[in-house]
């Protein structure tokens, strides 16, 4: 693992980091990719259930930390009968292409293996070209890709899935 990486810490979701990660996922898609502001409504709105409805036991997020500033974030959650899903998984610019999304996948994976899943999925989309290979290197296949229009810009979403 890479030097900075191993500086990182991954501290349990609070809280207290929604409104961080609200503003990051809003601010990082609407530069890259156009999106509208319906994207940060909707990862508020998904935090929010986190919040009030998840199940320790087997749902549970991380924040990526490093000299008292939240780098990114990954989310195991069920998603059915021995299904987890991946959610809201971010790195800022400064923290990526150096090891931390495979520690933050890796941390995500291994809690779901521990809870009891068999398989996991996740939804993204094709213009994630990093985020896509790095799950295809863990593993995950392609089941599916749609265009669509999302968050005011025409999209291919695509569903990733393993077993874990």
């Amino acid at each position: 693992m890479n030097q900075v990486s191993d500086q990182v810490t991954l501290k349990p979701y609070e809280p207290a980091d929604r409104g961080w990660l609200v503003a990051q996922h809003a601010q990082l898609y609407a530069k890259a990719e156009g999106f509208d502001d319906s994207f940060g409504v909707l990862v508020e709105s998904i935090l929010k259930e986190f919040e009030a409805a998840h199940d320790p036991a087997c749902e549970r997020g991380w924040v990526a930390w490093a000299g008292g500033q939240r780098l990114g974030s990954i989310f195991c959650v069920r998603a059915g009968e021995g299904l987890a899903k991946l959610r809201l998984f971010l790195l800022v610019p400064d923290a990526r292409g150096l090891g931390l999304g495979q520690r933050l996948l890796d941390a995500c994976m291994g809690f779901a293996r521990e809870a009891g899943y068999g398989r996991m999925t996740l939804w993204t989309h094709e213009s994630h070209e990093a985020a896509c290979a790095l799950y295809a290197k863990n593993g995950f296949s392609l089941v599916s890709s749609t265009p669509v229009t999302s968050f005011g810009q025409a999209l291919v979403e695509q569903h990733w899935e393993r077993q874990i």
